[in-house]
């Protein structure tokens, strides 16, 4: 007799495959670049601490691997387990390889860090972005099936790119980091415009990230105005978003700085000898366009100031070429003599440095005045005492310019100074005058206004130049008009002193023996009681007992008494002398 087991075992298996295909499948959903960004904005990335970050992954991969029961090995073995499409039952699994290859790429940002010291760790770096890769082709292989939804498969599909993307681009394969960087973008926008308002915003982040490095890949292979593109994105605020954008810049300077052997300044060409210099004199010939595509005055002073730290680095460089040029050392101790043409170059990065300085002060002076105008503004109110600081700053720097070496005995460069010099002088005085009018003390604040006019008179004599004589003939309208407004205050000043003072003599009803010397109109001395003088006088303090002092004790003459001295010695001699003198005593103690 044959047993039914068999037949009862199969149906069953049947039937839960039956229950298994009625019942709805579970779709996971991952929303892979929101959960990256969220991370690494908690563990370290905010500030740049790329070995913190990759420490958290470390212990996340952990913890799920824990929970999930997926361990590889124990303490002794290890035994490799990857997650498979069919362990995928929730978003938990996903989260293995994704963390794994957040670990390898933080892992190799870190040692992009390091590699600016130690150039050997270039080659690890590579390494741990091909590891990276790895793993989110291992991610993007699990998103493929159905048991998660399309905006997830789009979002692995496009990390993936992005990976690949850095990795070839750390490689210098310039076309194919551009082909797989441009599909992220593509499907960031996609998913950007299918989102709400506020889960786009993330997106939209990713999506002005990748720019610049677009850029600098389409430059690398062959376009000449990315460059002009990146200096833009810096430009209007958007470098901030990609921490290595300033040396994408200084690679892409190099490049144009080979160009750039000699430079012409004053009707003498130099030659540029330290390599250092010329990425310097690349940027500063760039500056003008770079300042004009900035949004607002902080990111002109930001912009400047960048500019000012790599001038500070070329000028280190030419003088450790001069440190062994004797020329040097006898044209720094006598000041005078011929100029070569190394130390004409740095006199040049001198006059770039003060001059840019002088750049940045005024836009510092335009942003000041700005809020001087708005009174009752949001945030911290100007005073023309900040003016008149940075005015002061200005003419240090435009004095130092006179002191170039190779220009002490050029008459021209040195009339060009002293008109600017003239001119700023007036503003300073101005502004000076502004800060005693606030003070009240008008007379010193016309003194300043008359100072500032003559400066002022004397700098557009002397030929400024254009942009200062424009602003200096508006101070010169504004001159005249607060003289006539100190002038003004100060006479009515003067009259509410006057009624003050009458007051306060009726106040203090002081009589009239005591104000001789003052006019007052005081009502009180027509009355049948006016106030003259006061009665009874009030008492004085006086010595109670006079003092005699002996003038006359030096200039007396006392009679001589030698001959009443003789007589006394003559009666102590004798027996009973003798013995009171032996004994010790009778004699006075």
């Amino acid at each position: 007799m044959v047993s039914d087991e068999p037949e009862v075992e199969l149906q069953a298996t049947e039937n839960a495959e039956l229950q298994d295909e009625n019942q709805p499948k579970k779709i996971c959903t991952l929303e892979i670049l929101r959960i990256i960004k969220e991370a690494q904005q908690q563990h370290g990335l905010r500030h740049g601490d790329y070995q913190r970050y990759r420490g958290y992954c470390s212990r996340k991969i952990k913890r799920l691997r824990k929970a999930l029961h997926i361990p590889q090995g124990d303490r002794r073995h290890f035994r490799k387990k990857d997650v498979t499409e069919e362990m995928v039952t929730e978003e938990k699994w996903l989260y293995i390889p994704l963390m794994l290859a957040e670990r390898a790429w933080s892992y190799a940002m870190q040692l992009r860090q390091e590699s600016n010291t130690e150039l050997r760790k270039k080659f690890h770096l590579i390494s741990r972005l091909r590891k990276a890769a790895t793993y989110a082709l291992q991610l993007n292989t699990l998103c493929q099936g159905d048991k998660v939804d399309a905006r997830t498969k789009l979002e692995a599909q496009a990390y993936v790119d992005w990976i690949h993307g850095s990795l070839h681009f750390e490689l210098q394969m310039w076309k194919p980091a551009m082909e797989n960087l441009k599909k992220a973008q593509v499907v960031y926008e996609k998913l950007a415009a299918a989102l709400s308002e506020d889960d786009r915003v993330v997106y939209k982040q990713r999506v002005e990230e990748l720019a610049p490095s677009l850029r600098y890949c389409a430059y690398n292979v062959g376009d000449e105005t990315a460059i002009d593109d990146l200096l833009k994105m810096r430009g209007t605020g958007q470098g901030d978003l990609l921490a290595n954008l300033d040396t994408l810049i200084a690679q892409t300077r190099d490049k144009r700085s080979q160009e750039l052997s000699d430079v012409v300044w004053r009707g003498r060409t130099v030659p540029v000898k330290p390599d250092k210099v010329r990425p310097f004199l690349a940027a500063d010939q760039e500056l003008k366009e770079t300042l004009d595509r900035a949004q607002d005055s902080q990111a002109k002073v930001t912009l400047i100031e960048n500019l000012l730290m790599d001038c500070k680095d070329a000028i280190a460089a030419v003088k450790d070429e001069l440190k062994n040029d004797p020329n040097f050392k006898i044209r720094c101790q006598s000041q005078s003599g011929p100029v070569s043409s190394q130390h004409y170059l740095l006199s040049y990065l001198v006059y770039i440095r003060l001059t840019r300085n002088v750049e940045r002060n005024l836009i510092m002076v335009e942003s000041t005045k700005q809020n001087l105008e708005q009174d009752g503004g949001e945030g911290k109110k100007a005073k023309p005492q900040d003016l008149t600081r940075l005015y002061e700053i200005i003419l240090q720097n435009i004095t130092e310019l006179k002191s170039l070496a190779g220009f002490e005995d050029d008459a021209k460069f040195q009339q060009e100074i002293e008109s600017q010099v003239k001119g700023y002088r007036a503003f300073r005085c101005y502004y000076m005058a502004q800060t005693l009018v606030g003070l009240k003390r008008w007379k010193e604040a016309i003194a300043l206004f008359h100072r500032a006019e003559e400066y002022l008179n004397q700098s557009l004599t002397q030929q400024a130049p254009a942009p200062l004589s424009a602003q200096l003939k508006k101070l010169k309208s504004d001159i005249e008009g607060q003289k006539f407004s100190v002038h003004a205050n100060s006479v009515l000043s003067e009259d509410e002193q006057t009624e003050t003072s009458t007051k306060t003599y009726v106040r203090q009803k002081k009589p009239l023996a005591e104000r001789l010397d003052e006019y007052c109109e005081d009502q009180a001395l027509t009355t049948k009681q006016p106030n003259v003088f006061k009665l009874p006088p009030e008492f004085e303090p006086i010595p109670c007992k006079p003092l005699f002092f002996d003038l006359a004790f030096n200039h007396v003459e006392f009679p001589s008494l030698e001959d009443k001295l003789e007589q006394k010695q003559q009666q102590g001699a004798g027996i009973s002398g003798f013995v009171k003198g032996l004994w010790g005593w009778g004699g006075k103690k």
